[in-house]
């Protein structure tokens, strides 16, 4: 069987970009562990059970480490998020996840050298992250392994997990912490920072970041 998730990731992709080789390993793992669900529309991939994460949520405390959605939007909505349609940015940048319940979006971008970097695009309703997430697809397990409530949260970076609120406690996600240690022969770091270079925001006056510089070229 195809896996789905991969199919319709590619079927969006813009031409010279491709599907990052551990990408494509961590769907293979969501469909063997059937951590997915397909609607009318779209496959959406997970890292965890998605009802028991929900039957384990209360006031304090969930289950399954960091919680996103792997969905393969491709650039269909990049003109709202950007404010108008450019052929450029549709060329260079696909969206393949959503990294917050406030919008935020995670990203494929065609750099001008012809990389495929993984940037986060905040909702600027919540999460005002814009900028490189990782270098690379391992290196972005590895930052959702660590086991963020969600990866938009810039002022979390520079902590463990569960430190900020201790209101409200997420579990890690163990099985796939597992899973990236053992497949990419990694570690887990302990904070975000350790991955995150320059974790730049939309409104910003500047920054190291280059999808940040990038992206302020396009505007007003």
């Amino acid at each position: 069987m195809q896996n789905q998730l991969i199919q319709e990731l590619k079927a969006v992709l813009p031409d010279g970009m491709h599907v990052p080789l551990a990408l494509a390993q961590l769907y293979e793992w969501i469909i063997d562990k059937q951590l997915y669900k397909i609607t009318e529309n779209a496959t959406y991939g997970f890292l965890y059970p998605e009802q028991a994460m929900q039957d384990s949520w209360t006031d304090s405390a969930r289950e399954g480490g960091t919680n996103i959605e792997f969905v393969a939007s491709g650039n269909v909505n990049l003109k709202y998020w950007f404010g108008k349609e450019i052929e450029e940015i549709n060329r260079r940048l696909c969206v393949f996840g959503q990294t917050g319940s406030d919008g935020s979006e995670c990203a494929l971008w065609l750099t001008d050298s012809g990389q495929t970097k993984i940037v986060h695009l905040g909702s600027g309703s919540g999460s005002t992250l814009t900028c490189v997430l990782t270098e690379d697809a391992v290196d972005f397990l590895r930052l959702l392994a660590i086991g963020y409530d969600e990866i938009c949260w810039p002022e979390e970076f520079a902590y463990p997990p569960n430190t900020l609120n201790d209101e409200f406690r997420v579990a890690p996600n163990t099985a796939f912490q597992e899973w990236v240690k053992s497949t990419f022969n990694v570690s887990i770091p302990q904070n975000a920072l350790e991955i995150i270079k320059h974790p730049a925001k939309m409104d910003d006056d500047a920054s190291e970041d280059e999808f940040f510089n990038w992206y302020r070229k396009f505007l007003d």
